[in-house]
């Protein structure tokens, strides 16, 4: 049988500290190696501990460290290229995680390397960015559609996006979480508040996450329930202080939290989860919100109503944030529907074992191919 060696490349390495694919890859890998793998993972080193190349074994798995001389951006693209550049070096397959610098993949294309890529959202539409980012992801975006053998989309519109970039027909697989069935309520202590008696927003606080149409709705709703808004505030942003300025006495700034812990407990003991992300595909934090039985309102979106589905709340305004979350604290039916709607969805297609299982399927035959 062809010895099965994959490289995982595109995350600032495990165990996940970061974001969603950091996350993704502390499940994968593990899981790998659990079916006879051999598993590299790049590992951006942050602290100037280790020397560039430098290799240890964590929990199985072969970490490669490279540091990055500059912070930011450009700090990352220098941590992407080093990884690209070693990588050619390595016997296996290649799966890098993200698109943003898939011109750094292109010698391993060239020296016949066999390279999977996931095609992670639309980077460019994302309004954040100005115009010299955009057309770097844009740009990007077509070189790893056309460049990997087999490009990996999270959510059905990403699929069809990406197919419209290239010949080929991208493989499907969104992304997972874990069943959460329960919670500390003690952690909501501090916050001010209890168990089903407040909402909750975990993102960026940036426009194309409609922070601030959910704080503008929650403040219209009076009465004693809170709504817990996380992330990061900046008063030298314009956006961050139209966000306060718009927040009534009813909306927590409690800052961005990266305890795991806590977070989980201000998800699952939620009146309902709010999501208001306008681009993307498939939504870490929101699949993690279905994993969890949140009742769920998400910006009105195709790539949150296939998510989420039929069964849960949706806006397109401020107006109607304050419409829906109205709905949800005074309709207990219409809101356990959701809740239970929402495991449902999670079950039929978010479970990590469901997920990793198609990865490594897709990763097997390609490792045949090599």
């Amino acid at each position: 049988m062809t010895h099965r060696h994959v490289n995982i490349l595109g995350t600032r390495g495990i165990p996940a500290a970061h974001g969603g694919f950091e996350t993704f890859a502390a499940k994968l890998a593990p899981y790998l190696v659990a079916q006879g793998w051999t598993v590299n993972v790049y590992c951006q080193d942050d602290d100037g501990r280790h020397t560039d190349g430098q290799r240890d074994i964590w929990n199985g798995i072969n970490r490669i460290f490279f540091h990055a001389s500059r912070h930011g951006p450009v700090g990352t693209m220098e941590f992407d290229l080093k990884c690209a550049r070693h990588v050619t070096g390595e016997p296996g397959i290649d799966l890098v995680l993200g698109y943003n610098t898939a011109v750094f993949n292109l010698p391993q294309r060239l020296r016949g390397r066999r390279v999977l890529m996931n095609m992670d959202g639309i980077e460019w539409k994302r309004s954040k960015w100005g115009f010299g980012p955009k057309a770097w992801f844009f740009l990007n975006e077509l070189i790893g559609a056309n460049l990997a053998h087999v490009p990996i989309a999270d959510h059905p519109e990403i699929a069809r996006h990406v197919s419209r970039r290239c010949f080929k027909r991208p493989v499907m697989i969104p992304y997972g979480s874990d069943l959460v069935e329960g919670a500390d309520p003690g952690l909501l202590a501090p916050f001010g508040i209890t168990p089903n008696q407040y909402f909750v927003s975990i993102a960026r606080i940036e426009p194309e996450n409609s922070i601030l149409e959910l704080v503008q709705g929650a403040s219209r709703i009076g009465g004693t329930i809170k709504t817990v808004v996380l992330g990061k505030l900046d008063e030298q942003n314009a956006y961050h202080n139209q966000v306060r300025a718009a927040a009534s006495d009813a909306v927590i700034f409690p800052g961005a939290i990266y305890d795991q812990t806590i977070v989980k407990a201000l998800r699952f003991h939620a009146l309902a989860y709010l999501h208001g992300h306008q681009v993307g595909g498939t939504n870490p934090s929101l699949v993690e919100a279905l994993g969890a039985g949140n009742a769920v309102l998400a910006h009105d979106n195709r790539f949150n109503r296939w998510t989420a589905g039929p069964e849960q709340f949706y806006f397109d305004s401020a107006d109607a944030v304050a419409d829906r979350m109205a709905e949800i604290t005074t309709d207990p039916e219409r809101r356990s529907r959701a809740k239970q709607a929402a495991i449902a969805r999670h079950a039929e297609s978010f479970r990590w074992d469901q997920i990793l299982s198609a990865y490594e399927a897709v990763l097997a035959r390609q490792a045949a191919l090599a």
